[in-house]
């Protein structure tokens, strides 16, 4: 159904094009009162994909490979539950030298799931991510396989400290490192609870900002289970990347066009935001 051949050939096709929009398909199954049934399809999947790949860091054969391999298959699936997917701006990966800190806000964690098929073309890739995720069942063999910095967000001086520091050491590897500075994932983007943490990290290692747009809300946020939310064929999987941005003096303009950034797209996107731009 997918190999490593059909994820090469994707990856080499977003390499070219620089874009990425789901292959023109006839509408999703209408599932009326089963709708929920489209949500566990998606949900047992993403679960096997991972499980999967528990197995192939068992074995000793997981690398940089499989993990955009996982990610594509992810992607995948999201599209065969009715997800489609438009990626742009991608040229900015492509045409920036060396790594990166990519700054953007979060809505669920099928950003977290897709992305890193969209940035390794171009990027080694690590996220930051909560530590909690290190021990999940099913997500933790890949986060702890994988270069990742993990927080705890009890303790925003430690996780500062962590972030800085980790973060440092992965960009002088040559590792770009993924932020998103809101406090949780939301539907909404709360413009006093975006953080600065993404422009400390690139101003301490002289490296630029890239601003990531996205909209997300396809995968909702569970209410029993935060990651076992349900899907809606209906609202369109965005991600934006923007130009690269030089992070100067305190950092201070350099966070208010990652901002602006943000919420230019969301507007036009129909996204939700809390507060408004000083």
């Amino acid at each position: 159904m997918y190999n490593l051949e059909q994820s090469k050939r994707f990856h080499q096709q977003v390499k070219s094009l620089s874009s990425y929009v789901t292959p023109r398909a006839g509408a999703p199954l209408r599932l009326g009162p089963l709708e929920w049934l489209r949500a566990v399809c998606f949900h047992t999947r993403i679960l096997w994909l991972y499980y999967v790949g528990k197995i192939m860091i068992r074995r000793g054969v997981f690398d940089a490979a499989g993990y955009a391999n996982r990610s594509w298959k992810a992607l995948y699936v999201t599209e065969a539950v009715g997800g489609r997917v438009e990626v742009n701006g991608l040229e900015h990966l492509a045409n920036t030298p060396g790594p990166v800190v990519i700054v953007g806000n979060h809505m669920s964690s099928l950003e977290t799931i897709v992305l890193p098929c969209f940035i390794l073309p171009f990027k080694e890739v690590a996220f930051v991510v909560k530590q909690s995720l290190r021990t999940h069942f099913a997500f933790g063999p890949i986060m702890c396989a994988v270069k990742h910095i993990a927080v705890s967000r009890e303790n925003p001086r430690e996780d500062l400290k962590r972030v800085l520091s980790e973060g440092a050491d992965l960009i002088r590897q040559g590792v770009t490192v993924v932020i998103f500075p809101q406090a949780t994932r939301s539907v909404e983007f709360d413009l006093e609870g975006f953080n600065t943490l993404g422009i400390k990290l690139a101003a301490r290692a002289g490296v630029p900002v890239i601003p990531l747009a996205l909209k997300t809300d396809f995968m909702a946020n569970g209410k029993w289970v935060k990651d076992a939310g349900y899907v809606y064929p209906g609202r369109p999987i965005r991600l934006e990347f923007g130009p690269p941005i030089k992070v100067e003096g305190n950092g201070r303009e350099a966070h208010a066009a990652v901002v602006n950034f943000i919420v230019t797209h969301l507007k036009a996107w129909g996204g939700k935001i809390k507060g408004s731009l000083s």
